[in-house]
């Protein structure tokens, strides 16, 4: 039966070569060589989990005939005997640029942006560009194609990698025989995204990453809504992404936890993108585990850094030293959490690196069958290319490489790399292997000779006894040809012979230091291992520093978790009223009781005796924790999230932790009229995006008045609006569109789902809640005024810093004030603010609270609450109000913190002094009962993160003692945002 389908393969395979055969030949005589190739006695790799020992692989017209360790060979078959050497499939690569030019950026410039396309007939967006066709911009690159070989790579998938929506890629064969036609295997071997915008194009929109979310998101309604065939007018653009749709979709994400973004997107969509890493999925490898997705991870370990000048080494963070240390792990755990992953070139300075880059996750703990598999099997069946590519099955390309032994081992050669049955010589491997320990004999001494390195350029050292000689040695064509000096070089030996197979024993003509020539022998006393000869020092960090939640220095060893706690003797303020010498009881992340003289069981009883426990701080107005804070690309971005852009590694929130601060409101900033929806977060350092969004989070929204949203400041002179009256007219404009699109919404009939209006529609509808900046009297006027005409309330005005002009309007309205107690004069429209500002609006019966908009101050809003009580006479208990009940009440999650209660969340600050004092320290802040922020541990962290960074200096010192390279130290500040960052 076997010899049945063996034959069958045979005249198949003659079969497609004899149709494929319709090419016109006018240089000669057209014929074909019709010889199977067979390879015999070799270790074959048929895949990463099957290996033949002693194995034969036949190939013909550029596939593989049959593989085994008994294969019956035709007549007319050509028999290379490789005993002692290896076959692999060769590897592939599915996200590189290979053959594509690098797009131009596009001219121009100036201070206004650019708002409209610039195309006609396609999608309104320059960014969108599915209709690029890699394969249409391609042209193969012998010399890139070459350094590809020699990492081990026979197949690479390439696109364009410029703009959000990418286009097609192609899948070429590195085969520098073929043409065109043979090499490219796939001429639209996926679709791509990025989050990242196109450079050929200016057009503004999107400024930041949660434009380019939500402007994807708005690409798939409008894809439904042009398939249904409810568009009149040709959009090539969502004609081409809807004929892509069936092909993979690979989604260019990087790290900062973009791989879970690009996932929801898909999740919401139905669609399942094999998405592209930044090579830190180990820091987040519980929420990278949660997507299910596919992975293409890069290797592109960073160098350690040159921390020999201490100025220059305070530069670098200990984030940066961790993941020096941490990152060549990071496919060992992803492997180890069952992650399917396929390793890439992707961003490496040079092909060249790759072999060593893999080698250090291996030594790291990936396993070698994983790594074969990352390269050829996962990466094959992400392309949806398995039945032709990643393993050497009959039916398959001829795609391979001859190695001299594990193509994993830094000593191991790569003889060849056949692509498409296509020789292509890396190395000679008829050239004998010379390399091991020798015993050398000239000129009357003898000499510890060992040649370690590559097979076919290998490294010499000489020692006579216990030292060194300076040696040189090359080997070419069989021809050994070295050097060393004696008595601190002034006497030179130099000697020269050729290799003969049958001898482990080198020897031939020697030349004295005194010009006489004579003979040496050098005899073979040891093999080579290349275990043996594994540099430790050089390719192995000492030790594995300890992953932390978050991985920055003062992240924690484990997150923390809810613990049943009872506080003795505190002075309990609850928010209405301050009890003395008072027990509160937390339990399931609840508060459970309030009262005097509590048992709690087996709680863990604090004594806080002398110290003070109030409900968690609560800013109304927070720009921390956001990875961007304005997309300013246009006057409305009602469709954007600050959910989408919450940054959990963001050291603000420990530092707001350590002022008290347990919830805030994350806000888009004010760069336009009508800006992006907001975040309510819990401060759960340690915790994912999602484990820090307040649960049930209601729904707010950003608009902003007065100067930033004019940019008349910003020097922009081509967006409307351009004055405040233009504010107004915008908003009229777009609440008017948002009620006719309710309204078709509510009809039942087909429509297009519009993200932007969707969440101005909530507005109407009462489901979202508007948080406005605002400073000047008229403007808050027009904007009641507005949202009256339209039948609904505005929340909050926040900043509101001329409210005490209008605190009796806002009564009537019913709109709450958000404010800082006595900024001013930072800014033209801020000159008539005062510091009885919160006092007077509360006077009149508005809803005060103090907010931040600030890094800094949101670390003291205690101390902001206690300059009420100064300025306006408002007594403690309301001033403390104003940073807890006041903004929960404002924010509409009263009813779970804000006060502490009976049944509320355990949200809870002790302090050390009186709360309202600038005394006053945050010795412990609470979060649904566990302990986010301990002074005690905090003071022990600074200590523990001393002694790390010590550590990791002096492993980076060792590293570059031992001849590693190193990357110059840069100092990086963090961006710090507030409501006009762009």
């Amino acid at each position: 039966m076997k010899m049945r389908l063996l034959a069958l393969a045979f005249l198949l395979c003659g079969t497609l070569a004899f149709s494929q055969d319709y090419f016109p030949e006018n240089a000669g005589v057209k014929s074909k060589n019709n010889n199977y190739m067979a390879f015999t006695n070799a270790k074959i790799y048929v895949s990463p989990s099957q290996v033949i020992n002693k194995g034969t692989l036949l190939i013909k017209d550029g596939k593989v005939v049959a593989v085994g360790s008994s294969v019956t060979l035709p007549a007319n078959t050509v028999t290379e005997d490789v005993t002692g050497m290896t076959i692999y499939p060769s590897f592939i690569d599915a996200f590189t640029d290979f053959g594509i030019a690098k797009p131009k950026r596009a001219e121009g410039g100036g201070r206004s942006a650019q708002y409209e396309a610039s195309r006609e007939g396609f999608y309104w967006n320059d960014h969108i560009m599915p209709e690029n066709n890699a394969v249409e911009k391609f042209t193969y690159d012998t010399k890139s194609a070459k350094k590809y070989r020699e990492a081990g790579f026979g197949v690479v998938n390439a696109h364009i990698q410029d703009g959000i929506a990418r286009g097609t890629g192609v899948l070429v064969a590195l085969n520098d025989m073929g043409t065109a036609g043979d090499r490219i295997i796939e001429d639209e071997s996926g679709q791509f995204f990025s989050f990242d915008k196109s450079i050929t194009s200016r057009q503004s929109y999107p400024t930041s990453l949660m434009g380019s979310t939500a402007l994807m998101r708005q690409v798939y309604h409008d894809l439904k809504w042009y398939e249904s065939g409810s568009v009149d007018t040709k959009d090539r653009s969502l004609k081409a992404l809807a004929k892509n749709k069936g092909l993979p979709q690979f989604f260019a994400a990087g790290g900062n936890g973009n791989i879970s973004r690009a996932d929801k997107i898909g999740d919401q969509f139905g669609i399942n993108y094999i998405i592209l890493g930044a090579g830190d999925e180990y820091e987040r490898i519980e929420s990278v585990k949660k997507t299910g997705a596919k992975l293409i991870v890069p290797v592109n370990f960073p160098k350690a850094y040159d921390v020999s000048d201490p100025f220059a080494a305070s530069y670098v963070n200990i984030a940066e030293m961790r993941h020096w240390n941490l990152a060549p792990s990071n496919p060992k755990i992803l492997a180890d959490n069952s992650i399917e992953f396929a390793l890439t070139t992707h961003e490496l300075s040079s092909t060249s690196d790759f072999g060593a880059m893999l080698r250090k996750a291996i030594e790291r703990g990936l396993q070698k069958e994983q790594a074969l598999a990352a390269l050829t099997t996962i990466p094959a069946n992400v392309l949806d290319k398995s039945n032709e590519i990643g393993t050497l099955e009959s039916g398959k390309y001829a795609n391979f490489l001859i190695t001299s032994g594990d193509v994993f081992e830094k000593e191991t050669t790569i003889y060849e790399n056949w692509v498409q049955g296509q020789k292509h010589q890396l190395a000679d491997k008829n050239i004998k292997d010379i390399r091991g320990e020798y015993t050398l004999n000239a000129g009357g001494n003898s000499y510890k000779m060992s040649l370690t390195g590559k097979l076919e350029s290998p490294s010499i050292e000489i020692k006579k006894d216990t030292v060194k000689l300076p040696s040189k040695l090359s080997y070419k064509n069989n021809w050994i040809n070295f050097s060393f000096s004696t008595d601190e070089g002034s006497k030179s030996y130099i000697m020269t012979g050729l290799v003969t197979k049958g001898s482990d024993a080198l020897s031939g003509k020697l030349i004295m230091p005194n010009g006489n020539e004579t003979t040496f022998l050098a005899s073979k006393v040891d093999q080579f291992s290349s275990e043996k000869n594994k540099n430790e020092s050089s390719e192995q960090v000492a030790k594995l520093m300890n992953l932390t939640y978050p991985n920055l220095g003062y992240g924690y060893k484990s997150k923390p978790t809810p613990k049943t706690m009872l506080f003795k003797n505190a002075t309990v303020w609850t928010g209405f009223e301050i009890l003395e010498n008072t027990d509160v009881l937390v339990k399931n992340g609840k508060i459970a009781k309030v009262g005097k003289d509590l048992n709690g069981g087996g709680a863990t009883v604090i004594d806080a005796t002398g110290k003070h426990l109030t409900s968690g701080i609560i800013d109304e107005h927070s720009h921390i924790a956001g990875l961007s804070i304005n997309e300013a690309g246009h006057n409305s971005s009602a469709e954007v999230r600050m959910t989408d852009v919450l940054d959990p590694k963001d050291i603000n929130i420990y530092r707001n932790l350590a002022g008290g601060v347990t919830t805030f409101q994350l806000l888009h900033g004010s760069a336009n009229p009508i800006g992006g929806q907001s975040a309510i977060i819990k401060l759960k350092w340690g915790e994912d995006v999602d484990g820090l969004v307040f649960p049930d989070m209601p729904k707010f929204i950003k608009f902003a008045l007065g100067e930033n949203v004019k940019q008349s400041n910003w020097s922009s002179y081509s967006r409307f609006p351009q004055t405040r009256m233009g504010v107004e007219q915008v908003m009229v404009n777009y609440f008017q569109r948002a009620k006719e699109y309710d309204a078709l919404k509510k009809s039942g009939k087909p429509y297009r789902v519009d993200e932007e209006l969707e969440t101005l529609a909530e507005i109407l509808n009462g489901e979202r809640f508007i948080s406005c900046h605002s400073y000047v009297q008229s403007e808050i006027n027009m904007l009641m005024k507005v949202a009256e005409k339209f039948n609904f309330r505005i929340n909050t005005f926040t900043h509101i810093l001329e409210g005490y002009k209008v605190a009796d309007k806002m009564k009537e309205h019913g709109v709450g004030g958000s404010t800082f107690s006595d900024w001013w004069a930072y800014k033209y429209e801020v000159k008539d603010a005062i510091p009885y500002n919160a006092a007077i609006m509360a006077s009149q019966g508005v809803t005060v609270a103090i907010n931040s908009d600030d890094r800094e101050m949101s670390r003291r809003l205690n101390q902001e609450a206690g300059k009420t009580m100064k300025y306006g006479g408002v007594d403690e208990i309301e001033a403390w109000k104003m940073v807890t009940l006041n903004p929960a009440k404002l924010l509409h999650i009263d009813n779970k913190v804000g006060s502490i209660e009976e049944g509320k969340d355990a949200d809870l600050v002790l302090w050390t002094d009186y709360p309202l004092s600038v005394y006053a320290k945050a010795e412990k802040t609470i979060i649904d009962g566990a302990v986010y922020f301990d002074k005690d541990l905090d003071e022990a962290q600074r200590a523990a993160i001393q002694k790390e960074r010590a550590e990791l200096t002096q492993m980076m010192l060792d590293e570059k003692a031992g001849g590693a390279k190193t990357q110059k130290p840069v100092q990086r500040k963090k961006r710090h945002f507030e409501c006009n960052t762009l």
